[in-house]
C-alpha cells in the first residue's frame, strides 16, 4: 500500500450483537422497513413510480406522525456535500446540510442517512420515517450482515431503529428510488440546492479507505485506457462507437463492461457484435487475411471485397434498418437485431 493510504484502514464491527443471527433487525422487525424502486427499462414502472412518491407527499403533507426525507449528495474538487431535506406535516422544512473531503459517495450518503434518520426517530410523534433517495442500494447496507467498510456506521443507524421501532410497534421506515432525472419535486428543490454549493476543499486532509481505493482504481484504469487508444494493442481493425453523447465507448471496471451492459443477456448477439468489433468475423475480410483461398467478395455483387464498412453503411443485403450513424451503439443494436444473419456463421444464422 502507498502513502496515500496514510495509514487509514476500513473499520469492521463484527463481535456486534447487531449482526448475529437471531439479534439482527431483520429477525426481530422484518416487517417495519421496505424498499420500493421501480424498473429502469419500463417507461411506465417509471411514471407509476413517480406518480406514488406524488400521492406519498401528498400523505405526509396531511399527517402529523409522517416525516418524508429527500436526500441528494454532489462532489466537487473531492469536496462531498449532502443536503437533507426533512418534511413534516404544518413545521418548518428542516434543512440540513454536510460536507467532508476525499471519501466516496457511498460514505458521505450512509453517513446522512444516519443523521437524518437519528433526527425523525427522536420525535416520538413520527410513526413512519420516509427516505427518498437516488443511491437506495446503499440503503439496503444497513440490513446487510456480512463485513463491509460501512458496518460501523450501519450498527448506529440499526441502533437509532431498534429504538424507533421498540417505541411504538406500528411505527416502520420506507425507501423510496428517486433517480436525478425525474425532476420530481420535492427531490428537485434538494436537488438544486446540493448543486448550488461550492466549497472550497480544507487542508491538510486525509483519504478516507474507500476514497483510496476508489483513486487507484481510476488510475489504473485511465493508464489502462491511454494504453488502449494510443496503442497497437486495440488492434488496427477495432470499431470505436459512441453513446447517445457522441463520445467514444470507454472501458469501465464496474457493472460489467463498456459494451455488455447494452447487450444484456443475448449470447448470440453479443458474440456477433464482438465479433463486429474486433472484425474476426466470417465475412469475406477476414478470409482475404487468412484464408486467401477462399471466396472474399460481398454476395451482393457490388464490391469485390465483403468488408465490415461495406456491411454496416453500403450492402443492400443487410440494409433492414438502414442508419449512417451506426456507429452509436444504439444504431449498431438495432442492425445486429433486425439482420440476425449479419457477423453469424452459418450454422448460427436464422
Amino acid at each position: 500500500m502507498d502513502n496515500r493510504f496514510n495509514e487509514v484502514f476500513p473499520s469492521f464491527d463484527p463481535t456486534n450483537s447487531k449482526f448475529q443471527p437471531g439479534n439482527r433487525i431483520i429477525d426481530s422487525f422484518s416487517n417495519c422497513f421496505s424498499f420500493y424502486l421501480f424498473s429502469k427499462s419500463n417507461d411506465h414502472s417509471f411514471k407509476s413510480h413517480i406518480q406514488q412518491l406524488d400521492a406519498l407527499a401528498i400523505e405526509s403533507s396531511n399527517s402529523p406522525t409522517n416525516a418524508l426525507m429527500a436526500t441528494d449528495t454532489s462532489i466537487k474538487n473531492n469536496v462531498a456535500t449532502y443536503i437533507v431535506y426533512i418534511h413534516i406535516h404544518n413545521k418548518p422544512v428542516v434543512k440540513t446540510l454536510y460536507h467532508t473531503v476525499n471519501v466516496t459517495t457511498s460514505e458521505v450518503k450512509f453517513f446522512a442517512i444516519r443523521c437524518s434518520i437519528n433526527q425523525a426517530a427522536l420525535s416520538h410523534e413520527i410513526s413512519k420515517i420516509i427516505v427518498v433517495t437516488d443511491f437506495i442500494h446503499v440503503t439496503k447496507k444497513i440490513f446487510d450482515s456480512f463485513l463491509h467498510t460501512l458496518q460501523k456506521q450501519a450498527a448506529l443507524i440499526l441502533r437509532d431503529l431498534r429504538e424507533f421501532f421498540n417505541h411504538h410497534p406500528k411505527n416502520i421506515i420506507e425507501f423510496w428510488e428517486c433517480p436525478s432525472k425525474s425532476n420530481w419535486h420535492l427531490y428537485k428543490a434538494v436537488n438544486i440546492d446540493t448543486k448550488s454549493f461550492n466549497l472550497a476543499p480544507f487542508l491538510p486532509n486525509k483519504n478516507s479507505w474507500n476514497f483510496s481505493k476508489k483513486s487507484e482504481s481510476d488510475n489504473i484504469i485511465n493508464k489502462w485506457k491511454m494504453t488502449f487508444q494510443a496503442s497497437d494493442l486495440k488492434g488496427r481493425n477495432f470499431l470505436d462507437l459512441v453513446d447517445s453523447d457522441n463520445n467514444i465507448l470507454e472501458p469501465i471496471y464496474c457493472k460489467g463492461n463498456t459494451w455488455l451492459q447494452f447487450f444484456g443477456h443475448l449470447n448470440t448477439l453479443y458474440a456477433r457484435a464482438i465479433r463486429a468489433i474486433t472484425n474476426y468475423a466470417p465475412i469475406g475480410e477476414y478470409h482475404l487475411r487468412f484464408f486467401p483461398k477462399e471466396e472474399f467478395s460481398c454476395l451482393c455483387g457490388l464490391y469485390p471485397i465483403e468488408m465490415r464498412q461495406h456491411i454496416l453503411y453500403k450492402c443492400r443485403r443487410f440494409n433492414e434498418y438502414w442508419n449512417s450513424w451506426r456507429d452509436s451503439i444504439a444504431h449498431f443494436i438495432q442492425f445486429l437485431e433486425r439482420n440476425p444473419r449479419v457477423f453469424a456463421f452459418s450454422f448460427l444464422s436464422t
